[in-house]
């Protein structure tokens, strides 16, 4: 007989507050997992579910799954149950059970918990798009390390690459992701953060909001190579195609998020309205301005790493070992928001009345 599962549904579309009531089990696909929720994310400024960390249940038949997960395996995943390429409710992460994709799920160690391990997957998944899928940034992906390699950081190629918005958690994941690529890698944040983004592997930081950041940058780079740019953040696509446009080096910029500034969205139908117009008119001089530039930018998929070689090499071959070794960090840290599937309303309750802050997850050990 298989486990009793439970989800939390949007039950009145009219309210969307969410209700956790009895759920389908879903059995995996050939190439698929199963995990028992520990820990689920809400990422800002989306609520979605794609961040799960948890216990493999139950393995699909294919031989590489077999091969690399088995039941009571300590795992994190990204769910894409929310992709329309996939649009099916049991690959979706608000559940006791998840299925997950073999390509899109990483072994964890046992030192690392659940809690935290769940802020890494939607954010690495966007980071490593941009920076290693062919149509974004084409880097060569990282490998794990040789045995007797220690904790020393790769060494640098000799290429820059500039990841504005370094402490938010794509920023962060993108500057281990390229540094462990052989990357130099230059980040923005506010400067009460630099420390940290020294900490896991950027070797220049400048503060975004200093009037003269971008020509600092600029000055920074003139004698070195760039590989082009991870832009997040407000006002970030904008800096990031006027830096790559005055530099050496590949004129590319992935963007990570919405650059125009969306967290204080009216309620009313004019309201509304007039801010989709000031959305368009500022697509449209963002791509009158990339143009002029010469400057290419693309807006990242993350869940596109479920459908080439970047998912299985960064899942699969690359972040067991980089956790196991301590070479990688889940990082910025997360907030506990709740323990189990119905406080899930009440963590977005919490975002919704901060609207800054990071990475509240909840752990659903008592579902």
């Amino acid at each position: 007989m298989p486990p009793q599962n439970y989800a939390a549904y949007t039950v009145d579309k009219n309210s969307k507050r969410l209700e956790v009531r009895l759920a389908p089990y879903t059995a995996p696909g050939p190439d698929e997992l199963v995990i028992r929720n520990k820990a689920v994310a809400i990422n800002p400024p989306l609520i979605i579910g794609n961040d799960v960390s948890g216990v493999v249940e139950e393995v699909g038949s294919d031989g590489r799954v077999n091969k690399l997960f088995k039941p009571g395996d300590r795992v994190v995943g990204h769910a894409v149950g929310t992709d329309k390429r996939a649009n099916k409710s049991s690959e979706g992460a608000f559940q006791k059970y998840t299925v997950l994709r073999c390509d899109l799920t990483s072994k964890i160690p046992g030192t690392l918990s659940h809690e935290q391990a769940r802020i890494l997957p939607l954010a690495l998944s966007t980071a490593a798009c941009g920076l290693f899928m062919k149509d974004y940034l084409a880097m060569p992906i990282p490998k794990p390390r040789p045995e007797g390699s220690g904790t020393a950081s790769v060494e640098p190629r000799g290429t820059v690459v500039i990841v504005w918005g370094g402490s938010t958690s794509v920023g962060s994941n993108a500057i281990q992701l390229a540094r462990a690529a052989g990357y130099e890698v230059l980040a923005t944040s506010p400067p009460k953060n630099f420390q940290y983004l020294r900490s896991i592997g950027a070797s220049m930081v400048f503060d975004y909001k200093h009037v003269d950041a971008v020509p600092d940058i600029i000055g920074a780079l003139k004698a070195k190579t760039c590989a082009g740019a991870v832009a997040t953040g407000v006002g970030s696509l904008e800096a990031c195609i006027d830096i790559v446009a005055a530099v050496p080096g590949r004129r590319f910029v992935s963007q990570a998020s919405n650059s125009m500034d969306m967290s204080d969205l009216p309620t009313s139908s004019i309201g509304l309205i007039w801010t989709m117009l000031k959305l368009v008119w500022w697509n449209i001089s963002v791509c009158f301005r990339a143009k002029f530039r010469r400057v290419s930018i693309k807006v990242i998929r993350s869940s596109d790493t479920m459908s080439n070689e970047v998912g299985p090499a960064i899942y699969n071959d690359f972040l067991p070992d980089a956790l196991a070794k301590g070479r990688y960090q889940a990082k910025p840290d997360a907030i506990l928001a709740g323990s189990g599937l119905e406080h899930l309303q009440n963590a977005i309750d919490l975002l919704k009345r901060a609207s800054l802050l990071p990475n509240c997850c909840f752990s659903s050990r008592r579902c």
